[in-house]
């Protein structure tokens, strides 16, 4: 017998197992993330078909077993993220979220903080809110899970806070221009990205109604992250590589229009 217990839980992905049965990894705010098995899960009539879709969240009534499968039982308090569902270029960005998500901690590792910063990247996903943006600051964040904690906040030489920036692996952390020099072998990234890697390394996602920045920026940003999970995290999920697929041909596709508010020429300097 397991613990028969209820969670909130959000859905990271399902499988097909044979072929009526389907396996549902939940990430639950009170066990971390855990492999579930759903009897019948492939069939339409089953009663837990909405609460295992993909961008679910539902409190699940659930048998948690120390070894082997758990099993979920029934749901309630369903709630379906229905506008990253339907939209293609939403969906990759939250796909990633949540396979960052996996990649990040292990299984049963209670996370609560993690869980609910997850949460709310999905709703600011579904709200409308710049998906990469959202994922960007996400992804800054997340770095403390794979245990690298950098510093944004001064430079690692003299404490400077204001001025250009740039990273340093040497240092771990930003070295601001005046100490360029003690890392040639710095990151070189464009001023402007590293400002704003700045920002999203200590914000709050309540912080935000709105962003709209120049895709010229958006794309420093991009390739300035690319670099700093190449070389210290070593991930490779298809995932991202979709996302990275997807710029040369969203263009055909009306892309998002981001809500109306703070524009990049607006933003303070760090």
């Amino acid at each position: 017998m397991g613990l028969r217990t209820e969670t909130k839980g959000l859905v990271l992905y399902t499988r097909n197992h044979r072929e009526k049965d389907k396996l549902v990894k939940l990430f639950t705010e009170k066990y971390g993330k855990l492999m579930f098995f759903v009897r019948n899960g492939n069939r339409r009539n089953n009663s837990l078909s909405a609460a295992i879709l993909p961008f679910t969240e539902a409190n699940y009534l659930a048998e948690i077993k120390v070894e082997g499968l758990s099993f979920l039982n029934d749901a309630k308090d369903i709630t379906s993220h229905t506008a990253i569902q339907q939209d293609i270029f939403i969906s990759a960005y939250g796909t990633y979220i949540l396979n960052l998500v996996d990649a990040a901690i292990e299984d049963q590792v209670y996370d609560p903080a993690l869980f609910g910063f997850t949460r709310q990247a999905l709703d600011y996903l579904n709200e409308g809110i710049d998906p990469e943006i959202i994922t960007n600051i996400f992804e800054i964040q997340l770095l403390n899970r794979f245990g690298l904690e950098f510093n944004w906040t001064s430079c690692a030489i003299c404490g400077e806070t204001h001025g250009k920036f740039d990273f340093s692996s040497l240092y771990s952390g930003i070295l601001c221009e005046k100490h360029f020099e003690r890392d040639h072998r710095r990151q070189h990234a464009d001023a402007r990205a590293i400002h704003f890697i700045r920002l999203f390394s200590s914000i709050s996602l309540d912080q935000i109604q709105s962003i709209n920045l120049k895709q010229e920026t958006k794309n420093n940003i991009r390739k300035t992250i690319d670099e700093l999970y190449e070389e210290f995290t070593g991930l490779n999920l298809k995932s991202k590589k979709f996302i990275d697929e997807m710029k040369s041909w969203e263009t055909l596709i009306k892309p998002l229009e981001p809500r109306q508010g703070t524009r990049e020429d607006e933003m303070p300097d760090s």
